[in-house]
């Protein structure tokens, strides 16, 4: 971060470090995991220091196990006055030194000032401009020069310019989560009740849910379509999970019913109550994990393991992990990224003209599976309106030559593309 936004910040290294540090998490899964290189740096920074964590149950769960946070405030917003006040009351007893705000709401900013944190930073953003005195140390958020409009950031780099702004050394960007013994146990008996994962089999995973809405989704019809292909070729050596939550039960029942084979199957009927650390442990034992742009997908970057995520209406620039297993694929349109949760055209076609045989082509290169011979379709530069693939590398979605070879003759082109992004939640 350079001087002068610093100076804008009104921060100083003189400033004695912080005993009591409340941090409010992100509001959705995928943005609390790609805030996890920020809760390092903060711990990094001030290690005597007690870390205390706010954040809705789910994002609770999906933090559960890292070490950055002493304590945790689990508070749904949804619950009330009564519980706000009580939430309130106990952020104040704990006389906070200073809290940092990674949302960009006005209802975090309101919570932070109502806690007593003496100091209280974060974006200078979200309805915050018009009561400046929520926030003592306030951060202008990425524009450009001459729109002001805001500029596509990855929010990896946006959570940990905070951190930075308070003197804390960035480190490293790499995102982490913890899968606790009690899940992994679990999905090993989900996995041998439903006769999956064997040592010679390879295990796909499919992610279809998302709470942004339905814009994201991939038909049901296409993943089952996809499922019973991946088990029925490379001499079946897979198998394919359907990971869900209770509210992605029932899409997972349906693709299992459409794929109608007994090596595609649901997390639902493995007898283990579903929840963020079952489905975390999936994604850690999977070879592939298939995703829609939801939130489990960066539990792979996270994880260490291989993603394929399906692009439509939403831009890729905002969520980049510098994950180098992350591949992404999408089907161009002249209306994308709309960031519209239900498609405001009606047509859907982002998400409905991706191709069950491109998402294998893909597939079966990540897997390593030997391809058939190419079947003379036509290259990319004849086919505009061919699915487009990228890879993400330590420093940027990149193009790789190697891949992109692979690749034309399965009807997918790879290439560059400027994407508009979502502000973090």
């Amino acid at each position: 971060m350079s001087p002068d936004s610093l100076a804008a910040l009104n921060l100083t290294t003189s400033r004695s470090s912080p005993r009591r540090v409340l941090i409010f998490c992100p509001n959705l899964v995928g943005d609390a995991v790609m805030a996890t290189p920020t809760l390092r740096a903060l711990r990094q920074g001030w290690p005597e220091a007690r870390l205390f964590g706010v954040a809705k149950p789910v994002v609770a769960a999906t933090l559960k196990g890292l070490h950055e946070l002493d304590e945790w405030f689990v508070f749904n917003p949804q619950a009330g006055f009564r519980a706000t006040l009580g939430l309130i009351r106990s952020l104040r007893a704990q006389q906070f030194d200073l809290a940092v705000l990674l949302p960009n709401s006005l209802r975090s900013a309101l919570l932070a000032w109502l806690s007593g944190a003496r100091r209280r930073i974060g974006y200078n953003r979200g309805g915050r401009q018009v009561v400046p005195w929520l926030l003592t140390d306030r951060l202008d958020p990425p524009r450009d020069p001459a729109t002001q409009r805001f500029t596509p950031t990855p929010i990896v780099g946006y959570y940990l310019r905070l951190a930075e702004a308070l003197g804390c050394p960035r480190g490293s960007t790499r995102l982490s989560l913890m899968v606790e013994a009690h899940d992994q146990a679990a999905l090993e008996r989900v996995l041998s009740r439903l006769n999956l994962g064997g040592s010679e089999r390879q295990l796909v995973v499919f992610n279809t849910g998302g709470a942004f809405g339905p814009a994201k989704s991939w038909p049901s019809a296409r993943f089952a379509a996809l499922g019973r292909r991946l088990v029925e070729t490379n001499d079946g050596r897979c198998d394919v999970l359907v990971m869900c939550g209770p509210a992605e039960r029932e899409e997972a029942q349906a693709i299992v019913r459409q794929a109608a084979h007994p090596r595609v199957r649901s997390l639902d009927e493995g007898g283990e109550p579903l929840g963020i650390g079952l489905s975390k442990a999936c994604v850690r034992r999977a070879d592939l994990l298939v995703t829609t742009d939801s939130g489990p997908r960066h539990f792979a970057a996270a994880l260490n393991r291989p993603v394929l995520t399906l692009f439509g209406p939403t831009g890729i620039t905002w969520t980049v992990t510098q994950h180098p297993l992350a591949w992404h694929l999408y089907q161009p349109q002249p209306c994308q990224p709309c960031q519209q949760r239900v498609c405001p055209l009606g047509h859907h076609r982002c998400m409905t003209e991706l191709s069950v045989d491109a998402v294998y082509r893909v597939c079966q290169r990540v897997l390593g599976w030997r391809e058939p011979p190419t079947t003379g379709q036509p290259r990319g530069r004849d086919r505009p309106f061919l699915p487009i693939l990228s890879r993400e590398s330590p420093t940027t979605l990149e193009r790789t030559t190697s891949i992109q070879t692979a690749v034309f003759s399965g009807g997918v082109h790879l290439a560059d593309r400027n994407a508009e992004g979502r502000p973090p939640q």
